[in-house]
C-alpha cells in the first residue's frame, strides 16, 4: 500500500458559474482501521481560496500551518490577499523544494478571482500542477470519483446545482472505497462568501 493511501481520504473540486466547490470525506484511518470520523481535510486560506489535502495526515496538518504562514507573510508584504493562481504557484514551489524527501500529500486548490472567475488546480506530491476546466480529484478513490464526475458534470452549474452534483458524486464514490467515507463536507465559494454544509453517508 502506498504511503499516500495510509490514512485514506477523498477530495474533489469542481467549477460552476461564477462559483467553485470543494469537498472531502471526514474519515481518518490507519489503513482499514477507522480512527476518527471528523478529520477535516479542507482548509480556508483566504475568503476566496481553499485547499484540500489528501495523503498522510501528519503532513496534511503540517503543510496547512506552513501555507497559512506564507500567505500571512504575503499579505503583510503586499497589503493584499493572494490570488488563486499565485497560491497554486506557492504550493507547487513548496512541494518541489522538498522533492527529495517530499510531503506525502496530493493538494487540490479551489478559488474564486476578484472577477468571480473560478479556478481549480491539483498537484502530485512533488508539485507538478494540473489546471483542468471542469473538475479535479485526489485521494484513495480517485478512479471512482473521476467516473461519476464525468457522468454528472455540466458546464455553468449554479451554486445549488453544484452542491447537489458534488454531493452525489462524492457519496457514490466513497461508498465503493473502504478507506474513505464516514460523512462529508462540501464548501461552495461564491462572490457572496463561502457556504459550507456537512452531509451524512454510510457509517460502515
Amino acid at each position: 500500500m502506498s504511503i499516500l493511501h495510509y490514512n485514506g481520504g477523498a477530495i474533489m473540486a469542481m467549477k460552476g458559474k461564477d462559483c467553485v466547490g470543494i469537498c472531502s470525506d471526514l474519515r481518518l484511518g490507519i489503513q482499514t482501521q477507522t480512527v476518527a470520523t471528523n478529520f477535516k481535510k479542507i482548509f480556508p486560506i483566504t475568503d476566496r481560496i481553499m485547499i484540500g489535502m489528501a495523503g498522510l495526515a501528519t503532513d496534511v496538518l503540517t503543510l496547512d500551518q506552513l501555507l497559512k504562514f506564507n500567505c500571512n507573510m504575503y499579505k503583510l508584504r503586499e497589503n493584499r490577499d493572494m490570488k488563486p493562481e499565485a497560491f497554486a504557484a506557492l504550493v507547487s514551489t513548496l512541494l518541489y523544494e522538498k522533492r527529495f524527501s517530499p510531503w506525502f500529500i496530493e493538494p487540490v486548490i479551489a478559488g474564486l478571482s476578484e472577477d468571480g472567475v473560478p479556478f481549480i488546480s491539483g498537484m502530485d506530491l512533488i508539485g507538478a500542477p494540473e489546471v483542468p476546466d471542469s473538475f479535479i480529484t485526489a485521494g484513495t478513490c480517485t478512479p471512482n470519483l473521476n467516473g461519476v464526475c464525468e457522468s454528472f458534470y455540466e458546464k455553468d452549474l449554479e451554486p445549488e446545482q453544484l452542491f447537489q452534483v458534488m454531493s452525489q458524486c462524492l457519496l457514490a464514490a466513497v461508498d465503493r472505497d473502504a478507506l474513505s467515507g464516514w460523512g462529508a463536507e462540501v464548501h461552495i465559494i461564491t462572490t457572496e462568501g463561502v457556504h459550507t454544509r456537512q452531509i451524512k453517508c454510510r457509517q460502515d
